[in-house]
């Protein structure tokens, strides 16, 4: 359920503006309707701290350290040695980077002295170094004008000492001097790789204070959003003023926080058209497990759209046991969920939806039959018993054909299509009574365009014994509800929503195409289970053919498959599960994931992303 909110006008003295913010950021309730930036300094603090922070990660022992955190005095110290011996790192890492490609450049040339060579030209000998092929030392010997030394090959070509610089018609590379031997490099090479070690000393030891790091990023950050509130806070010379929105139950600790204060506020209905009014969806225990899955795609229903978080959850195991489709696969996700319980020695929402997940997908294996792909699973007496025959994935041991068995799978596939988007169509309809909106009508228009499309892919598709001629019927009554009430809304007239929808017939008819596509895209839940299947079943056989000694390379070719198996199960669902609700579903709901995130403002108790 998304929770009601109310607009929220705040006004108190300019004096007080500082008092205000603070029972503002202890009441917690108010969402900022405007945000401006914080001050650079406090954003710049949090910045540096994160950075710093997540260099030290590096660092950070395997086991807690147990160290007192630091206080505020103590920590500054540590950070400014931390940001001492990074710095002096990353100098003495470009300084070593910079020696060894000079060391990679004139080691083939030996240890000498640069200086001497220095000294000989201060002398007059202007002596300048080349490599070249013979034929071009040849030609520089046969050059009467060429003074040269002949030096030790380099990487098998010919060098070669030249006073002077050699005439433009004979080719060669010349080596540029050195600032420092090779000797001398390596030694800087050496000394950095101290100073590195003697820094990383350094930071192993200040990563013991990991924790005083995370508590200080975390009070940079509530800084930073404490700033960012004092400059959205507007004023003139003798008032300041602030507005938000807050959740209907937290209203009455706001009246008595404002009794309190002596504020002046106001509080009004949220608009209509106002897009940017927060949405905070209140899970039960069932539609919570769908959370995580929520955060991590990055989406969040409007405020003034509805909340399917419950129906997502329900749909979304469904498919992903059907996607998986393996009941042995269902397992080790269970066996994996199991370690990382006992791990974590708690059980949050993630870990709950994947018991889900991986039971359900126990269960799909189960009534198909299937458990890692192998057909000798059916020749076991309990495993068999569990299956229902018309949905087998080794009908043979049912007296069931092949056919059959695909049939029953799509067309299952297309009931819960079916029944997924005509629930989509009913929640807008429930919606739009509340509002009462005519365009609820078209909505009921889309009910029985979607029955009859349903309808017609058994037909088109499994070969269903149906009557056509009511569903082309059911077909032209949709398209006459859509297009006359498809226009329809509380601030038209009856006569300008026929008006609207009219105008929009050839869209309705598109959609009406795209209805059909829709229903027809169930069908992935059977293709993308059966592909799995497949390629479980192509490893089983492949490592079957290892007898002897080579049976473990048959193991590491099953255990290999299995994996890769998995995963492109894991990134089908990610595909196609998520997709049939996001965008199928969804778009029937009337729902286009345009929430902005409830963000009270308040002191945060951990670092928010």
């Amino acid at each position: 359920m998304i929770e009601k909110m109310k607009m929220i006008y705040v006004v108190s003295s300019l004096s007080r503006k500082e008092a205000m913010l603070e029972e503002l950021r202890n009441l917690g309730i108010l969402h900022l309707a405007e945000k401006k930036s914080a001050s650079r300094e406090t954003t710049e603090r949090f910045a540096a701290l994160s950075k710093t922070t997540m260099a030290l990660a590096d660092y950070k022992p395997k086991k807690g350290s147990g160290a007192a955190i630091l206080s505020d005095e103590e920590f500054e110290k540590t950070y400014a040695e931390v940001l001492s011996c990074l710095e002096r790192k990353a100098a003495l890492n470009q300084e070593k980077g910079a020696a060894a490609s000079e060391i990679d450049r004139i080691k083939a040339w030996g240890d000498f002295s640069p200086e001497e060579c220095r000294a000989l030209r201060e002398e007059g000998y202007d002596f300048h170094f080349y490599r070249m092929t013979k034929k071009d030392y040849q030609a520089a010997v046969d050059d009467e004008y060429v003074k040269l030394i002949r030096l030790a090959p380099v990487e098998k070509m010919e060098t070669i000492a030249v006073l002077g610089k050699l005439p433009s018609v004979i080719n060669g590379t010349e080596f540029f001097l050195p600032e420092k031997s090779l000797s001398a490099l390596r030694e800087e090479v050496a000394a950095c790789d101290a100073g590195i070690a003697e820094c990383e000393e350094k930071l192993k030891e200040a990563a013991m204070y990991v924790d005083s790091f995370q508590q200080q990023m975390l009070k940079a950050q509530n800084e930073e959003i404490y700033s960012s509130a004092k400059a959205t806070a507007d004023g003139d010379e003798d008032l300041v003023w602030i507005s938000g929105y807050i959740p209907e139950d937290g209203i009455e600790a706001f009246k008595a926080a404002a009794t309190a204060n002596q504020w002046a506020w106001g509080i009004d209905d949220v608009p209509e058209d106002d897009d940017q009014t927060p949405t905070k969806v209140h899970y039960n225990k069932v539609s919570r497990l769908i959370k995580p899955v929520f955060d991590i795609l990055g989406i969040l229903p409007g405020y003034h759209e509805q909340d399917i978080s419950l129906w997502f959850f329900l749909f979304f195991t469904l498919f992903f046991a059907m996607i998986i489709g393996d009941g042995g696969y269902g397992l080790l996700i269970l066996i994996g969920t199991i370690v990382m319980t006992v791990k974590m020695k708690k059980v949050n929402n993630a870990l709950f939806l994947l018991y889900v997940l991986s039971i359900a997908t126990i269960i799909w294996g189960a009534v198909t039959g299937t458990w890692f792909g192998m057909e000798k699973a059916m020749e076991v007496p309990f495993l068999k018993a569990l299956v229902i025959p018309g949905f087998a994935n080794y009908p043979e041991y049912f007296n069931v054909t092949a056919t059959a068995q695909q049939n029953n799978i799509m067309k299952f596939s297309f009931t819960i299509g079916a029944i997924q988007m005509a629930l989509g169509s009913l929640l807008a309809i429930k919606k739009k009574l509340g509002q009462k909106d005519l365009s609820w009508v078209a909505d009921l228009g889309w009910v029985i365009a979607i029955i009859s499309m349903y309808l017609l892919s058994l037909y088109l598709v499994i070969g269903d014994p149906i009557p056509i001629v009511p569903v082309f019927g059911g077909v032209a009554v949709a398209f006459f509800l859509v297009v006359f009430f498809g226009g329809m809304s509380p601030h038209r007239s009856f006569q300008q929503g026929i008006i609207a929808g009219c105008k929009d017939a050839f869209t309705v008819f598109l959609n009406t195409i795209s209805c059909f596509g829709n229903v027809m895209s169930y069908i992935r839940l059977f293709a993308v289970g059966m592909a799995g299947l497949a390629i479980s079943q192509s490893f089983n056989g492949i490592a079957a053919g290892f007898h002897g000694p080579l049976m473990v390379i048959g193991i590491a070719v099953v255990i290999i498959g299995h994996a890769l198996n998995i995963v492109m199960c894991f990134l089908s669902v990610v595909v196609h599960g998520v997709r049939l609700n996001v965008l199928e579903f969804s778009g029937q709901v009337g729902l286009e994931w345009t929430g902005v995130q409830y963000e009270p403002f308040k002191l945060n108790d951990k670092i928010q992303n």
